[in-house]
């Protein structure tokens, strides 16, 4: 069973990466490909999802807690990898965790491909399990859980003003790249956003 892989990006498409471990290279899908790099040398924690039609996908994460939750959530009936993927990337695994908790399902249900009635049933599912991987040691992170509502709030303006999901994804990857302070206010991401869309036109 592979659990980690070790290697070179060659190329990112889409959620995808090509990554080269020397005499092998490998498609290893990921929540957030903005986050990477072509040329970067990673580590990436890896779930083997099999499906009778096609066979072995790969599903790389940079932390182990982002792994178990993604096994976590595809272990719901009827929540595959896709899914999956979508919770860790406008949610991530703090927020996540916290919904299940704390029975938000507005917050669930604001994830592409989920609805209320879905949402309810995760947390019904996995509310439980959520409780005991808490008690584990794994802790919500709520500073993480703040700064992913607000580049979620720049996702939506963004996608209200009908920019295109690449363009999205470069202005998300410049502003992640040269904001790092958690405290910077929302109207300020925004005006740096528009400013780099329009200079990229």
């Amino acid at each position: 069973m592979v659990s980690l892989l070790h290697g070179t990006i060659k190329d990112i498409k889409d959620q995808l990466l090509i990554l080269d471990i020397g005499s092998i290279g490998f498609e290893v899908y990921v929540a957030n490909s903005t986050l990477f790099n072509v040329s970067d040398t990673v580590d990436l924690f890896i779930h083997l999802q099999w499906n009778q039609e096609q066979g072995p996908t790969l599903f790389g994460f940079q932390t182990e807690t982002d792994k178990h939750i993604f096994q976590l959530i595809v272990g719901c009936s009827g929540i595959g990898p896709k899914i999956a993927l979508a919770i860790l990337n406008q949610l991530g695994a703090s927020a996540f965790l916290q919904a299940v908790q704390t029975d938000n399902e507005e917050m669930l249900s604001k994830v592409s491909g989920i609805g209320t009635k879905k949402a309810e049933q995760m947390i019904v599912h996995l509310r439980h399990k959520v409780r005991k991987l808490l008690g584990s040691g794994i802790t919500i992170d709520k500073s993480s859980v703040q700064a992913r509502q607000k580049w979620n709030d720049v996702i939506n303006a963004l996608e209200s003003l009908h920019y295109s999901r690449l363009e999205i994804n470069r202005v998300v990857k410049y502003l992640t790249e040269n904001y790092t302070d958690p405290t910077v206010p929302f109207e300020h991401l925004m005006r740096k956003a528009l400013a780099f869309l329009s200079k990229s036109v």
